[in-house]
């Protein structure tokens, strides 16, 4: 049997080359892959510029540029162009993303003493140095959608470099048993299982907590609007003056993925600190003018808040409090108390988070742990009332003193 020159690539000696970057830019097309010289990486512009013009948003061009450049600079690494790649390249790809160390930046110190352990208040693991499964699958998506518009345009290579799983038989769930959910066919070859995420609550102290450490009106009240309403963290940021209807206490987002405008309805407090906050940058926003800004008194000019200032935000708060809460806990916090209260719906729930579907919502059904270790906890202390057997029962012949170290000390003579 002979093997391929690809079959015997020493994917742990491959080192990516710092080539290309993703840039901004102010036309059609908001992300670009440029190379070392700023050129444009002509495959990739054609491929931004066809999904713009489908309507994706400038998060999900930016995302898949990412993707690519990656891809890039893995395939200038191993020699290969990108109109040649096979699906050995994609394999060797998910072996070296799921064997490799993120490149970080010097300045990293906190994070890296913490890579991949549990926080010990939230019980949450911290990002390891590692890629991880949801990055792998992105990443086998992202190159698939790519060739996918290249081979419609008659160009790339002859076949997609990245498999999918086709189904045994002559036609999909030919054999299916009616009891039994329906698998998915059609999955990427070399997509690693991602295992089942639970949703976080955070407790009820845990929250008061968080809320006491926010250091300004403006984050309090970003969070209070995040715990109130489960609207994304994108969601909020886009929020412009027109979007905040102060009689009837709602807020307008624009949904991540659709798009659609949807108006929810948030707590009195979250109101009470946004006009709080709003007497701090010197009064109420025009109505084109974004809601959350920056609010350095040394700034003439209040600048809108992007994501990485508001992650910013949380990395001090939990350097703080030593936890590692984000403003995805709040949505998960937000779902799982309107669920429990009881006087909202599923129905009612899936329309203020935004789903598609109604088991997107039922995740939040689930039991959380806490309320698990309370039952067992109960368990066990009825188990231990009801068990005690007098030393008068016990058959004659034992000695008492044995039996006192044997048994729990209420039942000691």
């Amino acid at each position: 049997m002979e093997f391929e020159e690809q079959d015997r690539r020493v994917v742990e000696a491959i080192r990516l080359p710092l080539w290309g970057s993703v840039v901004s830019d102010d036309g059609a097309v908001p992300w670009l892959v440029v190379d070392d010289v700023g050129h444009s990486v002509e495959p990739v512009a054609v491929f931004l510029r066809d999904l713009a013009a489908r309507g994706r948003s400038a998060g999900t061009a930016r995302s898949y540029a990412l993707g690519l450049l990656r891809w890039w600079r893995f395939l200038i690494a191993i020699g290969v162009a990108w109109d040649k790649a096979t699906s050995a390249e994609v394999r060797d790809l998910v072996l070296w993303l799921s064997w490799a160390v993120k490149p970080v930046a010097a300045r990293r110190t906190v994070s890296r003493a913490t890579a991949g352990l549990v926080n010990p208040v939230t019980r949450k693991f911290h990002l390891g140095d590692g890629y991880g499964p949801a990055t792998i699958r992105h990443s086998n998506a992202v190159l698939r959608t790519f060739y996918e518009f290249w081979l419609e345009r008659g160009g790339g290579p002859l076949v997609n470099p990245v498999p999918v799983e086709r189904s045994r038989g002559s036609r999909a769930n030919a054999h299916h048993n009616p009891m039994a959910p329906f698998r998915a066919e059609g999955r990427i070859r070399y997509n690693p299982r991602l295992p089942k995420r639970r949703p976080r609550c955070m407790p009820d102290d845990l929250w008061d907590g968080l809320f006491a450490a926010m250091s300004c009106n403006r984050d309090r009240a970003v969070v209070e609007f995040a715990v109130s309403t489960g609207a994304r963290a994108a969601e909020l940021l886009g929020m412009r003056g027109a979007d905040v209807d102060w009689g009837e206490q709602l807020i307008r987002v624009i949904r991540k993925g659709t798009r659609a405008e949807q108006w929810l309805p948030a707590s009195p407090d979250a109101f009470v600190w946004l006009r709080l906050y709003f007497s701090d940058i010197g009064g109420i926003v025009e109505a084109n003018e974004p809601v959350w800004r920056t609010v350095n008194l040394c700034d003439a000019v209040h600048a809108p808040l992007t994501y990485d200032a508001l992650r910013a935000v949380f990395r001090r708060v939990n350097a703080k409090l030593g936890t590692s809460w984000t403003m995805h806990d709040l949505r998960h916090t937000c779902a799982i108390r309107m669920l429990r209260d009881g006087r909202l719906t599923l129905r009612d729930v899936q329309t203020l988070l935004g789903h598609a579907s109604l088991p997107n919502t039922q995740i939040y059904l689930e039991q959380l742990d806490e309320d698990v270790f309370a039952r067992v906890r109960d368990y066990f202390a009825g188990r231990g009332a009801t068990s005690v057997v007098p030393l008068a029962q016990v058959a004659s012949g034992y000695d008492a003193a044995d039996l006192a170290v044997l048994l729990w000390p209420a039942q000691r003579p």
